[in-house]
């Protein structure tokens, strides 16, 4: 096998174009919901503004004037502004009410269609995908990274969209005021923004390696809980605390350090904002006290108290808008980690699939021609459309006829792994692969599967060059029953039936009694509507591998693969499933790994594999004859590691 790596993404450097494709997917979804958000929230900046400057009006144009006249005759003048006040804070109630919900639907949906992309596109992945990347890690990509895109998408942009308008709206209004008030306020919101690019700078790297290193831990994680048995067996609980402590260690610090510039951030800005609140305050009651006295400065207009609280009013609003876009730094610069890797699996590229010959459900006339049907026959042929030469269509019929010419293959091009493999297999002939762990007998029928495409050679089904087969027809063609079982959670019936979904109650049954395994089936508490969790772990290894086998029996595939599939049960078990495999195995092409030699004595052919190569090849008896490297195997002189 290819060796693992971690990460799904490369650590490559994080910039906006993650975030401006983000924004983009998101826009082409829920153009009409972002309209109506837009709308909202400018209502609802809009609405916060005009109830900075209700102080101002309710001061000097309510309060000041009935200082003097009696409050008696402002009551109208006071009840009529109170109630238009009123009717702002109630459409800004409702505004801000509305765009939370859009916003809902949109946060949810965009995460929904992220994970649909994500799934869609990672079920067309080469196995060479799976091979070298951690599942943990991927499942990190649907839950984490998902989650932090989620909160960027449905609070982080609507606020910092919402603070830009109340920025712009209260800016425009702090002119209206006063000029040179403004000019202080700018100085220190500058000042604020420094402060921010310096400790958000630093919070988004954190960010950034907080969430490889999350990842990477539960990454660790999911490998450790499939090798529990492992960990205990060698009692290597110890190393993997170690082992754990190290990761985890690594995602303290970045997440403290992220954390740690992120949260110095709101005490300063806030500081920031009441030494800006005092030097205000301190400014307009000179200039509220000079127009008082009837004193005026050049170029400083005259201001009313009314005038000098709103504007303070307005400085809080923007100090803390200011604060609030700055706490959203760390929130954004994570979702852009989260969303450079959750691109990057959606844009993972598809396994590659050049082969135009399909397979289709066909009947034979007495004459031997080939006819395509349109219903289930129990008949199948290669369809093969000559594009290139005379654009007709002509069919074979699948029989299970494999050979392998010449062939080599490297999964890395540094350390190759076969070398000049030619064999063949006629229908119903049973091939059997002996050798060493690492002597490549599994990677030759993936080689089969087109798990992998092979660099030089030639890989031939029925006579055709498999590169010419699309995958999924050819796969259909064949069976597979593997040493790891992988069981779903769901019913006994419906696990037998992911063989072939079309698959009647009565096929399933028959599939699980040629298998071997309709006895203990029918003895389960809810027989064949038992349900199953956790890859079964109800089920005896032996009872699992038999669902297995009648899974690849109701497919009824003219080729198997058997990949040690009795090397992980005792003897006894073994006799129990060597039977249902036998079953299954006849009048089919079969290729048996296996490293139990008792296994493939009937075989029609023994290929002994050693680094890579064929070394020896025979039935069994002509092997034993040959005293070689087989019969040293099978009478105990050399064992199989």
């Amino acid at each position: 096998m290819p060796p693992r790596g971690r990460g799904v993404v490369t650590d490559k450097k994080i910039d906006g174009k993650s975030l401006k494709r983000l924004v983009i997917y998101v826009f082409k979804n829920y153009k009409a919901h972002l309209t109506i958000v837009a709308l909202c929230l400018i209502i609802s900046s809009v609405t916060n503004v005009i109830a900075a400057t209700f102080l101002q009006r309710l001061i000097d144009d309510v309060i000041t004037p009935g200082i003097s006249t009696g409050l008696e005759s402002v009551v109208p003048g006071l009840l009529k502004l109170i109630s238009t006040m009123a009717c702002l804070y109630i459409t800004g109630i409702l505004a801000t009410v509305l765009y939370n919900q859009l916003m809902a639907t949109v946060g949810q949906g965009t995460i929904k269609k992220l994970r649909d992309a994500m799934f869609d596109n990672m079920e067309t992945l080469p196995i060479r995908y799976f091979d070298t990347h951690s599942h943990g890690e991927i499942m990190s990509t649907y839950t984490n990274d998902v989650d932090t895109i989620r909160q960027l998408v449905g609070q982080s942009i609507p606020n910092m969209f919402q603070s830009l308008l109340s920025l712009i709206v209260v800016f425009f209004t702090m002119i209206s005021y006063s000029i040179w008030l403004t000019l202080v306020v700018l100085l220190a919101i500058f000042s604020m923004f420094k402060i921010t690019k310096k400790f958000g700078g630093r919070s988004a790297r954190y960010m950034a390696e907080q969430q490889k290193s999350l990842a990477e831990e539960e990454g660790f994680i999911e490998e450790m809980m499939e090798g529990m048995k492992v960990v205990k067996v060698f009692t290597h609980e110890e190393e993997a605390k170690k082992d754990f402590d190290k990761l985890n260690e690594k995602l303290f610090e970045d997440s403290r350090n992220a954390n740690r510039n992120a949260n110095a951030l709101m005490p300063i800005l806030g500081n920031m904002g009441n030494i800006l609140y005092v030097i205000l305050s301190i400014a307009g009651s000179l200039m509220v006290s000079l127009n008082i006295m009837n004193l005026s400065i050049k170029g400083l207009s005259p201001l009313s108290i009314g005038i000098i609280i709103s504007f303070l009013s307005l400085a809080r609003t923007m100090s803390m808008t200011v604060s609030q876009v700055s706490m959203q730094v760390s929130m954004v610069a994570q979702a852009l980690a989260g969303s450079d890797r959750v691109f990057a699996l959606i844009d993972e590229k598809s396994e590659e699939d050049d082969g135009y010959v399909t397979l289709v459900r066909c009947t034979i006339d007495p004459e031997g021609n080939i006819h395509e049907a349109d219903h289930y026959t129990g008949k199948w042929a290669w369809k093969h459309y000559h594009a290139q030469s005379d654009h007709t269509t002509t069919y074979k019929e699948l029989r299970g006829d494999i050979e392998m010419v010449d062939v080599d293959f490297a999964y890395n091009p540094d350390k190759q792994i076969l070398f000049d493999i030619s064999l063949y297999a006629k229908p119903g002939q049973k091939i059997a692969f002996v050798g060493a762990t690492g002597a490549g007998k599994t990677t030759i029928t993936n080689l089969i599967n087109r798990f992998y495409d092979i660099p030089d050679g030639k890989i031939r089904y029925d006579g055709i060059n498999i590169n010419k087969i699309k995958k999924p027809d050819l796969r259909r063609s064949l069976g597979m029953v593997l040493q790891d079982v992988n069981l779903f959670t769901g019913t006994v019936m419906e696990n037998i039936r992911y063989g072939n979904l079309r698959a009647s109650d009565e096929q399933c049954i028959e599939a699980a009694k040629l298998a071997n395994a309709d006895d203990f089936i029918t003895r389960l508490p809810e027989g064949y509507d038992t349900m199953l969790t956790g890859n079964g772990s109800q089920l005896s290894q032996g009872q699992r591998q038999l669902i297995s086998i009648a899974r690849a029996a109701v497919a009824n595939p003219p080729v198997m693969i058997l990949d040690e599939a009795t090397s992980s049960i005792d003897t006894r078990t073994e006799a129990l499933v060597q039977k249902g495999m036998d079953n299954l195995m006849e009048g089919r092409t079969v290729f048996v790994i296996a490293h139990r030699l008792s296994t493939v004595r009937n075989a029609d052919a023994i290929m002994v594999l050693d680094h890579g190569r064929i070394i020896e090849r025979g039935t069994h008896d002509q092997l034993l004859a040959m005293k070689g490297t087989y019969y040293q195997l099978y009478t105990g002189a050399f064992e199989l590691e």
